[in-house]
C-alpha cells in the first residue's frame, strides 16, 4: 500500500482546502518545493500534487513548479488540477509526471477521457469527488449529475489504470474514513483503488489495510501529516512492518 503525501498547490504556496471549498484555506507552506522535499527526506515513495489553481480555472496554472518538482524530486509525481485535454496532458507527461489525475472532463466527455488513456497509456487515472453519493465536478462545485455505480463501467472501458476516490464530507475533516464506501467501490471493480478524504490517524490507515489484498493500491493524506494526527515517519514504517 502506497501513501501519498498530498502537495496542493494554490497561489503559489502548499494549502489545505476543507471538504473543497477554495475560501477555506489553511496555508502550511510558501514554497510547495521544499514542502514536496521534506516528505521524501520522511520516506515517501510517491507525491501527490494538485494544481487547485488549475482545478478552479480549468488550465494548467503551475505548470513551471510542477516541472521542477518532477526534476528536482527522485520520486515519481502523480498530478491533478487543470487537465483538461490531450495536449495538457502530453504536456505535462513530456515535464516528468508520471501519472495524471482526470475529474472533470472524465464525467463530462467520456470520449474524449477514453482517447486520453488511449494515447498515454497507464497515465491517466481518474478522480472520483463524492458528496452524499453524488459525484462533483470542475473543484468540486459543480455536481455531475452521476453516481459512482453509474460511472465504473465507462471508466474500465476506457482503460483507467487507478482511481482516487475521494469522500468531500470528510476531506481535510478529520472525520476518519468512509470504509464502508471503499469496500464497496473495492468490490464493484478491477480497477486499482486510491482512498483519500478523511484520514486521520494510524488507525485509519490500519483499518485500510485489509483492502489492499483487495484492489486498494494506496491512501493519500494531507491535513492529518500537516497538523501531526498522523506521523508520517512513524505510518511509513508500519506499512513496511506489514509488508
Amino acid at each position: 500500500m502506497i501513501l501519498f503525501p498530498a502537495v496542493d498547490v494554490k497561489d503559489g504556496r502548499c494549502v489545505r482546502l476543507r471538504q473543497g471549498k477554495k475560501d477555506e484555506v489553511t496555508v502550511f507552506a510558501d514554497d510547495p518545493l521544499q514542502m514536496a522535499r521534506h516528505w521524501v527526506d520522511l520516506g515517501a515513495r510517491w507525491l501527490h500534487v494538485v494544481d487547485l489553481d488549475g482545478a478552479f480555472d480549468g488550465r494548467p496554472v503551475n505548470f513551471g513548479l510542477v516541472r521542477r518538482m518532477c526534476a528536482e524530486l527522485p520520486i515519481p509525481v502523480q498530478l491533478g488540477g487543470g487537465i483538461r485535454d490531450i495536449a495538457t496532458a502530453r504536456a505535462y507527461v513530456e515535464a516528468g509526471v508520471e501519472r495524471l489525475i482526470i475529474g472533470t472532463m472524465a464525467l463530462e466527455q467520456p470520449d474524449l477521457f477514453a482517447e486520453m488513456c488511449a494515447a498515454l497509456p497507464g497515465k491517466v487515472g481518474v478522480s472520483l469527488d463524492a458528496a452524499d453519493g453524488r459525484l462533483k465536478t470542475k473543484g468540486w462545485v459543480s455536481d455531475a449529475g452521476l453516481t459512482v455505480d453509474e460511472v465504473l463501467p465507462r471508466l474500465e472501458a476506457a482503460g483507467a489504470p487507478f482511481i482516487i476516490y475521494t469522500d468531500i464530507s470528510r476531506d481535510g475533516m478529520h472525520a476518519g474514513v468512509n470504509l464502508a464506501a471503499m469496500e464497496r467501490l473495492c468490490a464493484a471493480t478491477r480497477i486499482p483503488v486510491i482512498a483519500a478524504g478523511g484520514v486521520t490517524n494510524l488507525d485509519d490507515l490500519k483499518k485500510l489495510w485489509p483492502l489492499s489484498s483487495r484492489g486498494l493500491e494506496g491512501v493519500i493524506t494531507g491535513r492529518a501529516i500537516y497538523e501531526g494526527t498522523l506521523d508520517f515517519r512513524a505510518a511509513m514504517d508500519w506499512i513496511a512492518a506489514q509488508e
